[in-house]
Parts: structure tokens; sequence; C-alpha cells
């Protein structure tokens, strides 16, 4: 690696160190740079346990237990200096302890995280946030044969590559990562840098190696929740329209779990959320600053009563402080994959989506001209000003 010095227009070469003479450790250093900073590894992960040590008749612990997008579960195994021999056979066992995991321990899992690392939080919640889904029920934790493992270290033995190569070709999704510190002066740099497989083919080798298992699978989700959802929507959309609801009017059938209109704010906006034991009717704020989001809330909450006296009902106010969205909601439980039940549900829906627009539409519309006041002030900027305000704004529960 190389400093770039502008000014003299030249290139000085950093010094590679080692973890040991820097007095670094697995534990106390690396491990909590990347629980902390998981995207070092080139993806969005979610960190839910480390020196996870949940094994029966086992008291071995994996250094780091992730999620990613897909709700794959991922292994995580720092070596430092030197990868050893054993690190392969440390993973595998790992992946196959964590294999058999199911929803409700993993939410257990990282909910026993959030409360001893993160000073709180509702693990339900943030998975579904991380996983952009409505419910955990729209998604599978932990599937079959998904396992991923992770092995970092700054210098891979070959017997180590040469099982990592093995793995790939034979469908186990398997990464190595050099991990590499540097200094210049009193300064300490950190390389971190995939090398099995090489990021130019990853994509290529991955999708040759599980084509037919991703097949298989998709297969079977078109068969259930989205073939079940895309009909759900295509009679309900027909519904909204004989009815001449205009809110979802320019609105295509959808495979996912809900439909969303505009509401005049951006990123801001009313849903209809069809679930497998539930149906509602949202407000939901997802505005990219989070600040925005909660002065938003709190405002529209000051005004809870006048809302839920036009709307007719009470409503779940969720502020939802832990992650970046805010969200107004009723609901009602039905047996929403009976379709029996679907003309029970879409008429429920049409029957509220119409007060709850119509109750919250002028509060929205008043809200919308201060954003957009806030927004064209050269002087202010609005997040910051959110930001002040929503520290005097009424918080709900």
């Amino acid at each position: 690696m190389f400093l770039i010095q502008r000014t003299q227009n030249r290139i000085n070469r950093l010094e590679e160190r080692r973890f040991a003479e820097l007095g670094l450790n697995e534990r106390a250093h690396l491990q909590e740079w990347l629980a902390n900073m998981p995207a070092a590894l080139g993806e969005d992960l979610l960190i839910i346990q480390k020196e996870f040590d949940g094994f029966n008749d086992t008291r071995e612990r994996l250094d780091l237990l992730a999620l990613d997008k897909k709700g794959q579960l991922v292994i995580i195994e720092n070596k430092l200096d030197d990868s050893g021999r054993d690190v392969v056979w440390q993973a595998v066992k790992y992946a196959a302890y964590c294999s058999s995991l199911k929803t409700a321990q993993i939410t257990e899992i990282y909910q026993l995280y959030l409360d001893r690392h993160c000073g709180g939080g509702n693990a339900v919640e943030c998975l579904c946030e991380f996983l952009e889904v409505d419910d955990l029920v729209d998604v599978v934790l932990n599937s079959r044969k998904s396992q991923r493992l992770i092995m970092i270290a700054a210098k891979f033995r070959k017997e180590v590559t040469a099982t990592a190569l093995w793995f790939l070709d034979h469908g186990i999704s398997t990464q190595c990562f050099k991990a590499i510190p540097y200094s210049h002066g009193a300064e300490l740099f950190l390389d971190i840098r995939q090398i099995i497989p090489v990021p130019e083919a990853e994509e290529f080798m991955i999708s040759m190696s599980s084509k037919d298992s991703e097949e298989r699978t998709a297969q079977g989700a078109q068969k259930s929740r989205h073939v079940i959802r895309l009909a759900f929507w295509d009679q309900a959309l027909d519904a909204l329209r004989h009815r001449q609801v205009r809110l979802f009017q320019n609105i295509s059938p959808s495979q996912d779990s809900w439909i969303t209109a505009g509401c005049g704010i951006s990123s801001c906006h009313y849903a209809l959320i069809f679930g497998k034991h539930e149906a509602r009717v949202e407000l939901s704020l997802q505005r990219p600053n989070a600040d925005e989001n909660k002065w938003l809330f709190d405002q529209l909450y000051q005004e809870r009563e006048a809302i839920e006296r036009a709307f007719g009902s009470e409503l779940t106010w969720k502020r939802l402080d832990d992650i970046k969205a805010s969200r107004v909601q009723f609901s009602k439980g039905f047996d929403g994959y009976n379709r029996e039940h679907w003309s029970e549900i879409t008429n429920w829906m049409i029957e509220k989506i119409v007060p709850f627009e119509r109750a919250i539409k002028a509060p929205l519309q008043r809200l919308a001209l201060e954003l957009r006041s806030l927004e064209l002030d050269g002087t202010t900027e609005a997040s910051d000003t959110l930001s002040t305000a929503s520290e005097y704004g009424f918080h709900a529960n």
C-alpha cells in the first residue's frame, strides 16, 4: 500500500506490520472492529452475536455470527497473522452447529446481543428493518444448506485456501479475506481484501455452483406466498377500482406483502399490508433522515386525538426509536392465505383506508408545506432544524 503525497506529487510506501508486534489481538481488536463495521467485508451484514457459545454439549465459541440480506447465517472466524491449519475445521463445525437454529432462536440470540452490547432495542423490528420486510414470516431465516463461511487472516496456509476453493466448487459459500495492518509514522491503517473467491469471479462461481438449488428454491417460493400475494392483490385492486378508491388506481398487482401510494411527502406513503395472519392500513414515514421521520411522527402524534376521532378508532403509533422509519397503523387478524377470506379482507381494507387517509390528509399537507419551507431555507439545514424541533416535540411511547 502507498500513501499519496499530493503536495510533492509522490507516493510513499506504507510499512506492512504484524498484529502481534503492534500489541493487537483477535478478540479485543479485530473482532471489535468488524463487529462495529461489518461493511468492511464488502456487503451489508448484521452482526447478531459475538463470542457465540450457544451450542449443545460444547462450550466452543465462534468469533462473530451475522446475517446477510438474504437471511443467511454468516460464520466469521478471525485468525490475525496466520490462519493456522484448523480454521476451516472450526468454521465448518460452527456452521454445522448453527444450521439447526430457527427464526425464534436467531431472534433471541440477536436480542441478547442488543441488550448486552447495544444498549437494548427490539430484535424483531431491527431484523425486519435490515431484511427490508414487513414481517419475519415473509422471510426464511437460516434455510437448509444456506450457511456461509468467512475466514480472516493476514496469511493463509495452502491447505486452507485449497479447502476453501474445494468448498466453493461444491456449493458451500466460502470467503477468505486478508487483513493486514500498515503504519505510516504514528498512524495505523488496515487493509481488508477478499482473496477467495477473487471478487471479479465471485458472482460467476457462486451462480454456477448453486444454480440448481436456487431454481428449486425460486420455484417453491413462486408456488407459495408469491403466487398467493399476486392473486390477492389482483382481486383487491379490482375491488378498489370498483369502489372508486383512487389512492391506489395506478398500482399494479405485486408479489410483495404490501402495496403503497404517495401521501404528498417524499419517501412517505400510505400502505395496505396483506400478511399471513393479519391485514393492515398504514402510514409509513421512511425519509432518508431519521430525524425527519421522528419529527413528522411527533407532529402527527400531537394531533392524535383529532386524527383518531376522524378515523373512528384508536390507531397504533410506532415511533420506532431503534430504526430509521416510523409508522401509524390499524390492523386486524385474518387467516390471510385462506382464499375464502379474501373478500372479507379486501372489504375491510377499503372500509379502513378511506377514513384513514381522510383523517390524516390535512395534517400531512401542513407538514409537507413546513418541510418544503425548511428545505428551501438557505440559512438552515432542514435536518438540523428538525432534529432540534424533535427534542422538544411530543414523543409517543
